[in-house]
């Protein structure tokens, strides 16, 4: 196909009717850092600026592989993900026959009516809450391919590149297959090419997952490519399509009913796109009825044949490595034994009895939720209970956002690990769900049924639902603290980065919370522990403390700490924004007021509830009551009482080690806190355990599953982020004002290592390494800070820096 011709093509409608829709415009947040970077998301093609210069070469620091394809049965656990921040795959098969599991971030059911049950709270069901489901799975056969006739398999994801890649030998012949999917061209790739004059013969059909038909596509006088689409419409109204386009080199391509084959071709390149009319506005319905994403989809699969597969892959990689490189993680050597096992074997060798440290190992694990960030986060949705990466269309928990814990831990890792422009997603969302949530909150909290409802009778406001979709609903129970904790993320994200325009964009959705707390707290008499004497205090409503125990209790520890945090955060935006003064003086009034909890009497743990007896259950996998020690700063272990430091580390310690992924995580970074190095790595490595007969632990793609039942487990993917930030914190801990480094260092990372690019709330990055155990150098890079404390052990040591200055001390010689 000459240029022209291509031209022709990219120009071209499809063959069938469609509407004159346009798709969503959303800009990416690096698109002013990346020069590369020209195309919106999911938007009208526009040029992509490409990279200039050599792409940069696979250092290979980071790469699970293995040897073994992965059986499409077992595709949650042994697939490999890849991802754009809005479409993602989960790859696998073997060389004859492989798979692509496509999902797109906005392939969501359900809609935004609200429809209460009997006991006032959200109905729960895929029928009116919704799931996110699959787009389309794509199936690519190679002819002669089969295991039988190849040798010297190796598959890998390549952490450093963002690349899946898969190689073999075929009568003396080296076949490569490369997978990626790229965010500035916004779709995924697959690159079939050799060495030593093998060919390709075989189809590509792409199936669509809710009765679709495919249809072909044949540019007309062109024997090298062919194309294959699809479009549908879910029963809420979203529009949905998909297109998948073959480009030969040396060989034909042609189209029927069947998918689109491809004869005696010397390199094959498959190019995917699809996407939905999901727009984040409520005035639209959260639908669009002006995209086209059969039109959109077709004209971003011609526009990246246009360009040859080096070039395709060139931007990609540059793309990626822009972020991937903002962070070093080095935990110390691995032997040359460990290293040249396949990464399953190693996995399991890592967990038998006194088995060696793996610290590199443990490295790719960090880093590994540091690349499901970057494929997961950018420029879309944000990522719920599984990301972007589904087996079917019936996903536990309707793979939604779980706001008592599980979409705050997503989101706990990129600001730590160099990756601030993957929160925006969240915020985002936040912010175009808001005015539903309001809405919602005033006509249906203070319905008689539901048992959490003021018994004020006021409503201000707005809070949520437990689990959230995309269209503004709520499902299951209401939640009165999701809206602080939502807030607590969006705060320390402006924390980490000082920048005064973002924090004008979140202070309306702050304002509207402290609203409804407002309007929710209630005052009751207690007895003052230090006086004796009685007092009034502020405490919560009937309320749940998450998720377990009494479902009517006030004043619980869980919603009284978060609301104070609530109204901490606002006060210190009111005065930062100068606006609202007089309200910022009401709620200071308020946050005096409320109760705080107490040390139990009967137990020396931390008080769940306002009364020394623990009503629930004492290993539970919430530690909702820790919620001011982590991720909150209430409790903190240099300056509040001994006996509640004590009170905390007991509860944590009634708690076990023995649960979810997630929750091993949020223990994880608690002990870290409590600069309890081993505890922390003990939990780690507990995450670390592979997965077998739908145990809790890893999986062979590194993915966190765990037991649901005797038969059954699932992905979920909050402790793939949960688990890296407790190692971040293991090796620095920040608060405004203060930087502690290497406050939990175990022994396994002890000899030496080194990280850089480490994000410190107060507007600071920090490199550091270590020797024997001690902090040899660190170096902080201001981004808007200016006055920060170091500490290392007794030592500490004030810096003043400007914006976009760094200083680099050794704390031996300082």
């Amino acid at each position: 196909m000459t240029t022209e011709d291509q031209q022709t093509y990219l120009d071209q409608a499809p063959s069938e009717p469609m509407d004159r829709r346009r798709f969503l415009r959303m800009t990416g947040a690096m698109a002013a850092v990346l020069p590369w970077i020209g195309l919106p998301r999911f938007a009208e093609s526009h040029p992509v600026q490409r990279p200039a210069g050599p792409m940069p070469a696979s250092e290979a620091r980071h790469t699970l592989w293995y040897k073994t394809p992965a059986p499409e049965s077992n595709v949650l656990r042994e697939g490999l993900p890849i991802g754009n921040g809005r479409l993602g795959a989960l790859v696998g098969g073997d060389p004859a026959s492989s798979f692509l599991y496509l999902t797109d971030a906005s392939m969501w059911l359900g809609k935004r009516d609200v429809v209460l049950g009997n006991d006032g709270q959200f109905e729960y069901t895929t029928g009116y809450f919704g799931s996110l489901v699959m787009l389309a799975k794509l199936y690519l056969s190679v002819e002669g391919h089969e295991a039988a006739n190849i040798t010297g398999y190796r598959r890998e994801l390549d952490l450093d590149q963002g690349t899946i890649r898969v190689s073999y030998r075929k009568d003396g012949v080296a076949y490569t297959c490369e997978v990626f999917a790229s965010h500035p061209d916004d779709m995924i790739a697959v690159r079939l090419s050799q060495a030593g004059g093998g060919l390709y013969n075989g189809s590509v059909q792409l199936r669509g997952m809710h009765g679709e038909t495919s249809r072909a596509q044949t540019d007309h006088g062109a024997t090298d490519s062919a194309a294959s689409h699809f479009e549908g419409v879910l029963d809420n109204g979203l529009r949905y399509a998909a297109n998948v386009m073959a480009v030969a080199t040396a060989g034909t391509v042609k189209a029927d009913v069947k998918g689109l084959h491809f004869t005696n071709c010397s390199a094959l390149t498959v190019i995917f796109c699809g996407g939905t009319n999901y727009t984040p506005d409520l005035a639209k319905n959260y639908m669009d009825a002006s995209l086209d994403p059969l039109k959109l989809s077709i004209q971003k699969t011609k526009a990246a044949a246009l360009q040859t597969p080096a070039v395709l892959l060139h931007t990609h990689v540059a793309d990626y490595r822009a972020l991937f490189d903002t962070m070093r993680v080095d935990l110390g050597a691995s032997t040359k034994a460990q290293r040249e096992m396949d990464t399953w074997t190693r996995l399991q060798a890592r967990a038998t009895a006194d088995s060696p440290a793996d610290p590199e190992l443990e490295a790719s694990y960090l880093q590994f939720g540091r690349y499901l960030t970057i494929a997961g986060s950018r420029d879309s949705l944000p990522t719920g209970l599984q990301g972007l990466w589904l087996s079917d269309n019936s996903p536990p928990w309707m793979a939604d956002y779980h706001s008592d814990i599980n979409i705050q831990m997503n989101y706990w890792l990129p600001d730590r690990a160099g990756l601030p422009s993957c929160f925006d997603a969240l915020t985002d969302y936040c912010l175009s769900q808001v005015e539903s949530w309001t809405a919602i909150t005033q006509k249906y909290y203070n319905d008689p049924r539901n048992g959490y409802r003021n018994s004020s009778g006021k409503i201000a406001g707005w809070t949520m639902g437990i689990s959230t979709n995309i269209y503004g609903g709520g499902g299951w129970r209401w939640h009165p603290a999701g809206n602080a904790w939502l807030c607590n993320s969006l705060w320390q994200h402006y924390q980490y980065n000082l920048d005064r325009s973002y924090l004008a964009r979140i202070y309306p959705f702050f304002k509207g919370a402290c609203e409804f707390w407002e309007s929710r707290l209630i005052s009751v008499s207690v007895k003052d522990p230090a006086t004796g004497l009685a007092r009034d205090v502020l405490i919560d409503d009937a309320d749940w403390s998450p998720e377990h125990g009494p479902t009517s209790a006030k004043g619980n520890t869980y919603s009284q700490e978060l609301v104070w945090d609530l109204f901490e955060n606002y006060r210190q935006a009111s005065s930062l924004l100068g606006k609202d003064a007089d309200y910022a003086a009401s709620i200071t009034t308020l946050q005096a007021r409320l109760y705080l909890p107490q040390v139990s009497s009967k137990t020396g743990w931390l008080e769940e509830w306002m009364t020394p007896d623990d009503l629930g259950e004492p290993q539970h996998r919430h530690l909702s009551p820790l919620i001011g020690f982590f991720p909150g700063d209430r409790i903190r272990t240099d300056d509040s009482p001994p006996a509640l430091i004590e009170g905390v580390t007991r509860l944590l310690e009634a708690r076990g080690t023995g649960s979810y992924g997630w929750a091993g995580a949020w223990r994880a970074i608690c002990w870290a806190r409590l600069r309890q190095a081993e505890k922390a790595y003990r939990l780690l490595l507990t995450n670390l355990l592979p997965s077998k007969n739908h145990s809790n632990g890893t999986a062979q793609n590194f993915f966190d599953v765990y037991n649901i039942d005797a038969d059954t487990d699932c992905f979920q993917i909050d402790a793939n982020f949960g688990t890296p930030t407790a190692m971040l914190e293991m090796l620095m801990s920040s608060r405004p004002g203060m930087i502690e480094l290497l406050p939990a260092l175990p022994k396994a990372w002890a000899a030496s290592g080194s990280v850089t690019g480490i994000g410190a709330r107060g507007g600071f990055r920090v490199d550091l390494s270590w020797r024997s155990g001690k902090l040899a150098s660190v170096t902080v890079r201001s981004i808007g800070g200016e006055q920060t404390r170091l500490k290392w052990g007794a030592w500490t040591k004030t810096i003043t820096l400007r914006p976009g200055t760094s200083i680099t001390i050794d704390p031996h010689a300082a």
